[in-house]
């Protein structure tokens, strides 16, 4: 859901422009944008909208804001650079990531979509029956490329089909449903609207068992064969053969149980032909309800006239109280559940017009929800410090690591130690100094051990030396031996 932060945003009339001005170039066949070219695109196409008009330094953030997104994907171009200056300096292009322009057009079909514009596709069941004649015609030929165009097109025409009637019926609903439309509009397109679903519903009920059978005379001349002519005119490089085959073979599957009824489950042109008959019968049920409100001179909008003109009349302001108490019944309950500091000189009987006011939240007020503290805030990530830093402690846990393999492979004495082996001895006589332990009054040997390297100290009848390039390192009574 980040790749849709870009249109809740507080710059998101800006971030669309700058994605419009992407699709703009993606039509013109330029895929590779850079700032300056997202400014001198913007002032063609913006030209209604002088607030999108944006320079390259006002562009440029919004460029990286999307990339964070991953709305947009970013690479270096060098080949801008006419001096050292410019070439040392950052010169990024960018373009839409295969998700981003998803995004995109998702939303961009939202802002756009209209929803006076439901119909159901009547004139697509006689293309439907042709289709799967020529269908039927090619695969007896073995002509892939032609099984290949009109599979494809009958699931097209099919998910189109699907999409125009959900939306329409879904409209339609609303349609019903809903208080804001006035008589008059209704009754002006009642008409073409019964018309249309019982056009629709009329071809549906003649051309399902033609194209039933047309199918079943597809299926005799060999489903196995069709899928896997399609599947080989697929141009899909990027799905293996058996992949684009379970594909074609699903989108068949598909297009069967559109029209073909089994004895365990109906086609879904029977339900599509149901819900027609269902919206229509909706239909005329409303229209009774507006034609009864009409003959009778009451509907909701002259009772709520005389309920106004009864709270104008009234003769005082209690009279008015009584009045909404009696029409809306909110005089008695105490609908906030709110502690009252004096809840016990307050009675839950008392109306709320006598009742003294008390403070509660602006949530409460507002939504109805008790305040919460909300969700906890979004943890700042740097991934890209984090990762330098384990980049920089691998290379010195790799530098410590070698240093520890010097150290066991020459010997402590006799050479100079260099700083980083120093730092390994002295990590080890630490750890070995402090693991000894008095007994009777004389301490023995230890040892301590670090990456593979194992130090032991042990008493010796002289003091020993150890050179390093910081200095000389004395042991008293002390000898060491790494290995």
């Amino acid at each position: 859901m980040k790749l849709f932060t870009f249109a809740t945003a507080e710059k998101r009339a800006e971030y669309l422009w700058v994605l419009r001005a992407f699709d703009n170039a993606r039509a013109n066949y330029v895929v590779l944008l850079h700032a300056a070219d997202v400014s001198r695109i913007l002032e063609k196409i913006s030209a209604d909208d002088p607030a999108a008009r944006l320079s390259p330094a006002e562009v440029t953030p919004l460029l990286e804001q999307l990339h964070v997104w991953e709305v947009l994907e970013r690479s270096y171009d060098g080949t801008r650079a006419a001096t050292l200056a410019e070439y040392r300096n950052r010169n990024f292009v960018y373009q839409f990531s295969q998700a981003g322009y998803q995004v995109f057009r998702a939303v961009e079909g939202v802002l756009a979509a209209r929803t006076d514009e439901a119909s159901l596709s009547r004139l697509a069941l006689p293309d439907l029956l042709a289709d799967m004649k020529d269908l039927a015609a090619a695969n007896r030929r073995g002509d892939a490329d032609a099984v290949y165009r009109k599979l494809g097109r009958l699931d097209a025409t099919l998910s189109g089909m699907a999409t125009r009637a959900s939306h329409f019926y879904l409209t339609l609903g609303d349609l019903v449903r809903t208080t804001d439309i006035t008589p008059e509009s209704f009754l002006s397109h009642k008409d073409a609207l019964l018309t249309h679903m019982r056009e629709f519903n009329s071809d549906l009920a003649r051309y399902t068992p033609r194209i039933a059978e047309a199918i079943v005379t597809v299926e005799t001349t060999g489903t196995d064969s069709m899928i896997r002519l399609a599947a080989t005119s697929d141009e899909r490089v990027l799905l293996s053969f058996d992949q684009r085959v379970e594909d074609w073979r699903a989108r068949w599957t598909g297009v069967t149980n559109w029209f073909v009824t089994e004895p365990a489950r109906r086609s879904e042109s029977e339900r599509l032909g149901d819900g027609t008959m269902s919206a229509i019968a909706a239909v005329l049920a409303l229209l009774r309800r507006v034609t009864e409100t009409r003959k009778g001179g009451v509907s909701r909008e002259s009772q709520l006239r005389h309920l106004g003109g009864w709270f104008a009349a009234a003769p005082s302001e209690a009279a008015a109280h009584a009045l909404f108490d009696a029409v809306f019944d909110l005089g008695k309950p105490r609908h906030l559940s709110v502690m009252h500091p004096d809840s016990d000189v307050i009675p839950d009987s008392r109306s709320w017009w006598d009742a003294p006011p008390i403070e509660i939240s602006r949530t409460l007020a507002e939504t109805g929800r008790p305040p919460s503290p909300g969700l906890p805030a979004r943890v700042q990530r740097n991934d890209g410090s984090v990762r330098r830093l384990r980049e920089e402690q691998l290379d010195r846990q790799r530098a410590r690591a070698a240093a520890a393999r010097s150290l066991a492979d020459g010997d402590a004495y006799g050479r100079v130690l260099g700083n980083a082996e120093t730092d390994v001895l002295l990590s080890l006589l630490n750890i070995a100094l402090t693991s000894r332990v008095p007994v009777s009054g004389r301490v023995d040997g230890a040892t301590g051990s670090e990456n593979g390297v194992k130090l032991t100290l042990s008493p010796h009848h002289e003091s020993t030396t150890v050179h390093t390039e910081r200095g000389r390192l004395l042991l008293d009574g002390m000898k060491v031996t790494i290995r």
